[in-house]
């Protein structure tokens, strides 16, 4: 998946600046974004501030890690219940 030029910071700013009440129309011609892109990010961070979103990403670093363990050590488990059921 393609990486945003935007950092987390920068698209919170943008939003930020939208909500204030600066035009839409020149946020995007400014920052060189288009609609869908603004509302898209929009939609997904919503009122979320630079510490929401970076804990959010964090979190889910932490959940994909804790995924990785669960799947290797189900593939581990598998793996001793056939060992242990052909011996028997």
């Amino acid at each position: 998946m393609r990486r945003s030029k935007f950092s987390e910071s920068q698209v919170v700013g943008i939003l930020k600046d939208a909500e204030s009440g600066v035009p839409v129309a020149d946020l995007l011609r400014k920052h060189g974004v288009s609609k869908a892109t603004f509302f898209k990010w929009r939609s997904k961070q919503g009122a979320a501030s630079v510490s929401d979103v970076q804990r959010r990403r964090e979190l889910r670093a932490e959940d994909a890690k804790l995924k990785r363990m669960y799947a290797d050590l189900a593939l581990e488990n598998a793996a001793i219940q056939d060992v242990l059921n052909r011996k028997l």
